[in-house]
């Protein structure tokens, strides 16, 4: 569901439709939820709700867009994911980020097709396996489909970070063993989406 869709129903949530929210969480809940699983692993369901509490209790005072209200929802999702790192560290418990996913992002190439036609647990587990700013890059920007402002927004940092994150994130998926292995065959056409974040042009990333 496109922002235009999203609209008509994140107006009616600020003003207390719960039709209005549930609309919201149908559409966005999958998405946070492949992000969460790379960021806390098994910790996601629950991270995940304690951000939808949030916003329940905050969303009469948001204002915005649908796109501004995507960049808001992550960066408490980011906030409350990393409490829960901190409680992982504070318990001494390993965090295995990745162990489950529910769908696909369209993508060309080693590095982006590992999100199209691989099993998505496999797919989340190997972006897991990036730097942790990397990672986050990745999901945001591939997975989640915001632009590298939004993504910044959400991560706390410079454009430029962001777009460098993301490169180096994708080359190494690129690079990964498992990738190329899995490589499916080649020649389709890239989608616009794709064809932006493999532009020359550094905005693109």
């Amino acid at each position: 569901m496109g922002d235009d869709d999203l609209a008509d129903a994140l107006t009616a949530a600020i003003r207390g439709d719960r039709v209005g929210f549930a609309v919201l969480w149908q559409c966005l809940q999958p998405p946070l939820l492949r992000y969460l699983r790379v960021v806390v692993g098994d910790a996601a369901e629950d991270v995940a709700s304690e951000t939808w509490l949030q916003v329940a209790r905050d969303l009469d005072r948001f204002v915005g867009q649908p796109s501004g209200f995507r960049v808001w929802l992550f960066r408490i999702a980011r906030h409350r994911a990393l409490d829960e790192r901190r409680r992982m560290q504070r318990r001494d418990l390993p965090r295995e980020p990745g162990t489950a996913g529910e769908s696909e992002a369209p993508a060309r190439d080693v590095a982006l097709d590992v999100l199209e036609y691989a099993d998505t647990l496999w797919a989340l587990r190997l972006v897991a396996s990036l730097a942790p700013d990397q990672a986050e890059a990745v999901m945001l920007r591939v997975v989640v489909g915001l632009d590298v402002a939004q993504t910044a927004a959400v991560l706390g940092k410079r454009s430029g970070a962001v777009r460098i994150a993301t490169m180096r994130g994708l080359r190494r998926l690129a690079a990964h063993p498992e990738a190329v292995n899995r490589r499916p065959p080649t020649g389709r056409p890239a989608t616009a989406s794709v064809a932006a974040m493999e532009s020359p042009n550094p905005e693109g990333v």
